[in-house]
């Protein structure tokens, strides 16, 4: 064992999260059970609504590199699910980068991109840094990954999830392993990796072997113009929120998951009306939902989450952003947005061959 993976064991060990050889919740999850899981799987196989997929792919707004260079600092995009694009202090950060056609260990099934992503993986700038939540396939693209390790300056994960990174071969002086409140100062941003509600894991016998986290990120300039960003990764609704509201808010915008819930499993993902409270709970400003529009990981309709959050936040007078794949949202002042999805006419079919869409000029 190197020196390294001493380290790693020895942090892992240390963490409060981990016990018995696996990481946990503050609030532990109740066993799913063999007869509820059959439920789910049969649920997700014969009684899923028409409308989880749309009939057509919805419309993204192209990025290109040239726009991209010419992007202001504080600029963010939606990439599609919980992938986003974010300029802060010259450098480009992105968040569980997944570019595949499938979120799943295998492209020929699984759950399909609704749509392409805005802009090729090989036309995305160099990136100062990889901000990653935990290692489920939705959000831990392998092939995403090996393609960054190339140009990216650092990676940042949750305990364990740099480990994955490391043995599918990205160079360990670029990867950065955090438990709960640990994090680092990168060109004048300080990334804190803070609590969650969920769980990992890749295959049948790894599940919590690595941590899961969300994100605050604080870009502290000088004159005391600070950013205050909030990325939540997978999670529950649970009292963690409001003690990271207490130590790090108010936030300036809440990327918060709003998607890909089900009443079958209250504990590791949040319904609408708990994403507003999360939001509320953090102190922030602008909510950016996250975790929808691209896969269909539940049974409800795609356009569900949309439509509940946007009532929810009119209903509770919180400002509230949900851009097109690949518009602009300046973080210095966040504007509110049209309900895109609801356009179904604009929408138009697209390749699902990303190797095409790479090679296009």
């Amino acid at each position: 064992m190197s020196s390294a993976d001493h380290a790693s064991h020895a942090n892992r060990a240390a963490s409060p999260q981990f016990a018995d050889g696996r990481f946990h919740n503050v609030v532990p999850r109740p066993p799913t059970g063999v007869r509820k899981m059959l439920r789910i799987i049969a649920d997700a196989l014969w009684n899923k609504p028409a409308d989880a997929v749309p009939a057509v792919a919805p419309a993204v707004r192209p990025l290109t590199a040239r726009q991209l260079a010419r992007a202001p600092d504080r600029s963010l995009y939606r990439l599609g699910h919980s992938t986003v694009l974010v300029k802060l202090r010259g450098g480009w950060w992105i968040t569980d980068p997944v570019f595949a056609q499938r979120a799943s260990p295998l492209q020929w099934i699984g759950p399909k991109r609704f749509h392409a992503p805005p802009i090729a993986l090989a036309d995305l700038p160099p990136l100062r840094g990889v901000i990653l939540s935990h290692d489920h396939f939705d959000h831990l693209d392998r092939a995403t990954v090996l393609r960054l390790a190339k140009t990216a300056g650092v990676f940042l994960t949750p305990l364990g999830v740099g480990d994955r990174l490391i043995g599918w071969g990205v160079d360990p002086a670029k990867v950065r392993q955090f438990d709960w409140w640990q994090g680092t100062c990168i060109d004048g941003v300080r990334f804190v990796a803070t609590p969650a509600q969920h769980f990992s894991g890749r295959g049948l016998l790894d599940g919590d072997k690595t941590l899961w986290a969300s994100w605050t990120i604080l870009d502290e300039a000088g004159d005391g113009d600070t950013l205050r960003l909030f990325f939540s990764g997978d999670t529950g609704y649970f009292a963690g929120f409001a003690e990271i509201g207490r130590r790090f808010g108010p936030f300036d915008v809440t990327l918060l998951e709003t998607g890909a819930y089900d009443a079958n499993w209250p504990h590791v993902h949040m319904q609408p009306e708990q994403t507003v409270q999360a939001h509320l709970d953090l102190r922030g400003r602008w909510l950016l939902p996250i975790h929808n529009g691209t896969f269909d990981l539940a049974l409800h309709p795609w356009t569900e989450p949309f439509e509940r959050v946007s009532a929810l936040a009119a209903q509770r007078g919180v400002a509230l952003s949900t851009p097109r794949m690949g518009e602009r949202v300046d973080l210095r002042a966040p504007a509110a947005t049209a309900p895109w999805w609801r356009e179904a006419d604009a929408a138009e079919p697209f390749s699902t061959d990303l190797t095409e869409q790479e090679s296009a000029p």
